[in-house]
Order: C-alpha cells, then sequence, then structure tokens
C-alpha cells in the first residue's frame, strides 16, 4: 500500500493534493457484498475523502485501495438494467454507421463487463474484443460467444495487442476511466491499439452534472477520479488523442460521451460542440477552486435533509425498504448512517446480489418478489438514475398505498 504523502498527489500531474471537494467519512468499499457467515467478521472500511486538484481541476480519490482488491471478483454486471442494455444497442447501430464498420473492422471495448455493448456488434458480424480484469465477469462474456483477454489494460497490454496485429478501428471506454488508479499507464495504451485514422469514445459522469445535481453519492472507492470535458481534453491530449466531439447524455445522473481520434490525423474535423462544453463549464464555475471548495458543504445539508425526513417517517410508523443495492446507494447508506434502522431490507433484480448483504450497512438484499409479500409504505429508490424505469417496474406499491422515495439530487417522496 502507498504512504500517506503519495496518496495525496494528482494522479496526473504528480502534484501535492491541498483541497479537500467532499469528506464522505469512512465506508467499506461499495461493491464488497457479504455472505451471511461474514456478518461477524472484521469489516475493512477507508476514506472516502476527495480531493481537488489545480491545473488541471481534476476531482480525485486518494487509491487506498488497488485494483485487484476491487475488481478482481465483481458484482457488477451491466446486463441487468434495461434501459442501460437499449442505450448501449442505439450507440452501437449509429457508431456502426457512422464510422462504415464492416466484418473488415475491429472494436475493442476496455473493461467490456459481460458483454452488454459487444453483443450488438457481434450482432452486425462486426468482429470484437473485450478486455476486462475481473474473472467471474469476464467469464459470462466468453461463454456468450464474446472474445474477451482478462486483464487490466494499460500500457503493456496495449503494447502485446499491437504486437499481434490487434488495433482498433473503434475503441471504447464506457464508464472505466473514472474507475483507475493509473491514469496516466492507462491512457497511454489507447493511442497504441488505436489505427491511425480509428476513433475512440469514451463515456463517464459529467463532473458539471454532479455539482450541479449534487450527485455525491457516484463518489465510491473503485471511482478514483470525476472529470469535466475541459479537464479529460487536457490529459487525452498528453496522451495523442484528439477530442473533436461531445455529446451529453441521460446515463448514470447525467453523463458525456467524448470522441476522440490520434492527434496526426486529419480525418475528424473539431465539432463546434466541443468549444460550446467549454463555455458552458466555464459559466458553471469549473474553471475556480471556489466551486469545487463549495460542494462539501451542500453535501452535508444533504444528508441532514434525508436523515430528517426518513426519521419523519419511521416516528409515524410507516416502513421502508429499499430498491436496488447499487454501488452508489452504499454511498449513500454509509455516509448518512440508513442501516436496518431505517430499511427493513432491499431488492435487487441482479441474482448475483441476491441472498447477500450490503456492505457497511448490512442491509439484506432479496429478489423484487419480498415487495408483494411485505407490502411496504414507502420503497426507497437507490439507483436514483433509473427512477423513471423503476417506479414503472413498480407500479403495483400504488395498490396498497406505497409511495416511492428518491433521495437525489434532494430528497422527495413521490406518489
Amino acid at each position: 500500500m502507498n504512504s500517506a504523502k503519495e496518496l495525496l498527489k494528482c494522479r496526473f500531474t504528480g502534484k501535492p493534493l491541498k483541497h479537500v471537494f467532499a469528506d464522505l467519512g469512512m465506508t467499506p468499499l461499495a461493491n464488497s457484498y457479504l455472505t451471511a457467515n461474514e456478518l461477524n467478521a472484521p469489516e475493512v472500511s477507508y476514506p472516502l475523502k476527495v480531493y481537488v486538484s489545480e491545473s488541471p481541476f481534476l476531482v480525485q480519490l486518494p487509491s487506498h485501495a488497488t485494483s485487484e482488491q476491487i475488481f478482481s471478483d465483481y458484482l457488477y454486471f451491466s446486463s441487468f438494467s434495461k434501459s442501460w442494455l437499449t442505450h448501449c444497442k442505439d450507440y452501437a447501430s449509429v457508431i456502426s454507421q457512422k464510422l462504415e464498420l464492416n466484418s473488415e473492422s475491429l472494436v475493442m471495448e476496455v473493461a467490456s463487463n459481460d458483454g452488454y455493448l459487444l453483443q450488438y456488434f457481434k450482432e452486425r458480424n462486426i468482429p470484437v474484443l473485450g478486455i476486462e480484469p475481473a474473472k467471474n465477469v469476464a467469464r459470462v462474456a466468453i461463454e456468450n460467444g464474446i472474445e474477451t483477454d482478462i486483464s487490466f489494460f494499460g500500457k503493456t497490454v496495449a503494447q502485446n495487442f499491437a504486437l499481434r496485429g490487434k488495433k482498433a478501428d473503434l475503441l471504447i471506454a464506457n464508464n472505466v476511466i473514472a474507475h483507475v488508479p493509473d491514469l496516466n499507464d492507462f491512457l497511454a495504451g489507447f493511442s497504441i491499439v488505436l489505427k491511425d485514422d480509428g476513433v475512440i469514445t469514451a463515456e463517464f459522469p459529467h463532473l458539471l452534472r454532479m455539482i450541479e445535481r449534487n450527485e455525491f453519492d457516484t463518489i465510491y472507492h473503485e471511482h478514483f477520479s470525476y472529470f469535466s470535458f475541459a479537464t479529460i481534453q487536457n490529459i487525452f491530449d498528453h496522451h495523442g488523442i484528439r477530442l473533436f466531439d461531445v455529446e451529453e447524455l441521460k446515463t448514470h445522473g447525467g453523463s458525456i460521451r467524448v470522441y476522440g481520434c490520434k492527434k496526426n490525423s486529419s480525418k475528424y474535423t473539431l465539432s463546434p460542440r466541443v468549444s460550446e462544453m467549454i463555455e458552458r463549464e466555464n459559466e458553471a464555475g469549473l474553471g475556480k477552486l471556489e466551486t469545487y471548495l463549495q460542494f462539501g458543504n451542500r453535501v452535508n445539508q444533504t444528508k441532514r435533509d434525508i436523515l430528517l425526513k426518513l426519521i419523519e417517517i419511521k416516528n409515524s410508523g410507516k416502513s421502508i425498504v429499499g430498491y436496488g443495492a447499487p454501488a452508489k446507494g452504499n454511498t449513500l447508506l454509509n455516509f448518512c448512517g440508513i442501516g436496518k434502522d431505517f430499511l427493513d431490507y432491499t431488492v435487487d433484480i441482479s441474482p448475483h446480489k441476491q441472498g447477500c448483504y450490503l456492505p457497511g450497512t448490512h442491509v439484506p438484499i432479496f429478489h423484487p418478489d419480498k415487495i408483494k409479500e411485505t407490502e411496504p409504505d414507502y420503497l426507497m429508490i437507490l439507483p436514483w438514475n433509473l427512477k423513471d424505469e423503476i417506479v414503472s417496474q413498480m407500479s403495483f406499491v400504488r395498490e396498497w398505498g406505497g409511495k416511492f422515495i428518491v433521495p437525489i439530487p434532494q430528497i422527495q417522496v413521490v406518489d
């Protein structure tokens, strides 16, 4: 494990970190779900204290836990959200036509999970290659016919692919750049495996949206970095990638998709959306340190508001259960101190989580059918970014007068 002095350095520039963005206390790893046999064993917690560096303004969490600890055996499977799969299928259709991908092309995805996205390219007879470090998740992709290399992507892995003639016409990095402790080694691999006129697309939660919508629960130990467009543009440029376009997405509470190519490629022209995005971020104050330093106060106020509302509900004799067992929910529950004294249980559609317990709070996880058995008064939606999908699926709770609680951006009750 690195020393405290080594931890408190910007992972891009190496300069010391001095400014705190948010302090969410001590929490266990957000995806370290427990079995019944582990409930009475000691549970490791780590500081969830986030810093912001200057020039560029990179919001980041020190690497208290290694990638191997977090990702080698992983319980997040992308294929269990219908709205996410629709998003991926639409992207595959559009980008395949835009880049004129065919049976002679190669689509590579870093952190390809269970093959949730690459399956849609394979359906089009476009060759695919996934790179996924979590063995248990990668096996699912392999069993489904998606060629997958089980490894942590970086410069050395990229060089090995290049030596084998594996270079991408399209390189995809969805919701992974934030998960990388060694940012420079990871991004150095992009230009190595990208063809001269290849394109990289990367999706990640937009720091602007996190700040505007108070999405502090998207902070957890496997998210090492949080990016504005201006900051990621600076970092990509340092590693030989020119970002030529950007799109706003609704996924994960507000994300962006960036498009990049090698600096020496003249095939792709600069979209006006690039300058428009930078201007919007500047107008929102993302070029000023004080904007980042104010975030922690808002987070603490939100915690108090959530607890006041839940206490009011429980004091009235009503029951509350959770919906979902996402990593963001574990950050929220642990930071706010919401355990079995508030939530009787939670449910999750993923069979990999059912029968387990949430880290830290030890709230049990059941199949969604449990809700019909117990008829709770309130259903607290922990993956609030999927609110509409969940409210639609669980609309039957209204039959007994049940209501929904949405905690972010501020707590609200939905009939």
